[in-house]
């Protein structure tokens, strides 16, 4: 790991706008053992947020710190499988999470692939997975399928990170229904807080019907450009409005974001030096210093 990626000062953070100091989120003690899994849905109904880009890099950074992660792509568009180099319109529909979800006889692990990082795992979706949302209308217990089917390989995973399509549409609601967790990207942009406001009724509804235990863990400030002012006054607006619930790390805007998704690897191996890598490095210390992982 480099060391000047991991604690690089330049990092954007909330404290950074409030005047504060920022705090200083130690690198976490090594597991002796592994699992059960906590289970993380990064979710937000608008398209464009972020919420792929910190699947990947947020899950790279928690392996680089020694905790096993599996990475779902759970979007029929199968940008998370894209991202991390594989070309999944050419997976068969057996070799993808739709077979998974919808076949109860499917050994999981034969589906799971390796990625590039060591301890990173990834569960592919394509266009096939879209099918499964219409079959799963007229199944009993619709949203409870993907937590039952991860469940037989919890054990052996540190984190489990779910990335959700833009919709609340079944799909969408079986990631909720099978996490302990919600990560929102949200965009340093006025519209991105309407939405928001809009989801969080959703979250709710999910709490009273489906899953009584999700939190939310945290608001994840994407797409922040500090040298302007647009981007300075929606993050304190962020920050008015749930100032316990707003992660200190900010991601900021960087070309190097779409150069990892056509090189196909995350931005903590493409370009490890870089502001992005270590504000994800930072994110990672700070989601196991809040509990979201052990």
């Amino acid at each position: 790991m480099n060391v000047k990626s991991t604690f690089d000062d330049d990092v954007a953070t909330t404290s950074t706008l409030l005047k504060r100091t920022p705090k200083s989120w130690p690198i976490p003690n090594s597991l002796i053992t592994h699992g059960p899994a906590h289970i993380i849905a990064v979710v937000n109904q608008k398209g464009g947020v972020g919420k792929t880009t910190t699947t990947i890099n947020l899950g790279a950074s928690l392996a680089e710190l020694g905790r096993r992660v599996l990475l779902v792509d759970f979007d029929p568009q199968g940008a998370l499988s894209v991202g991390l180099g594989v070309n999944a319109h050419e997976l068969r529909q057996e070799e993808t999470v739709y077979q998974v979800l919808m076949d109860s006889h499917a050994d999981i692990e034969k589906v799971i692939l390796k990625t590039s990082i060591p301890g990173m795992d990834l569960l592919p979706a394509n266009k096939d997975l879209a099918g499964a949302e219409v079959t799963l209308v007229n199944e009993m217990a619709r949203e409870f399928f993907l937590k039952r089917r991860l469940a037989s390989v919890s054990d052996y995973y540190d984190v489990i990170l779910i990335d959700c399509q833009p919709t609340l549409g079944l799909l969408t609601l079986n990631a909720l229904t099978a996490a302990h967790g919600v990560i929102v990207p949200l965009q340093c942009e006025f519209f991105a807080l309407r939405g928001f406001a809009q989801l969080q009724e959703n979250l709710e509804r999910v709490r009273m019907s489906l899953n009584p235990t999700l939190e939310l863990v945290g608001i994840l400030a994407t797409m922040y450009d500090k040298k302007t002012l647009h981007s300075r006054e929606v993050l304190a607006r962020i920050l008015e409005a749930f100032p316990d619930k707003v992660f200190e790390t900010v991601i900021a805007q960087t070309v190097r974001f779409p150069e990892t998704t056509v090189a196909g690897e995350p931005i903590t191996t493409y370009a490890n030096s870089s502001g992005g890598a270590a504000s994800y490095r930072r994110l990672a210390r700070e989601f196991i210093a809040i509990g979201g992982s052990k």
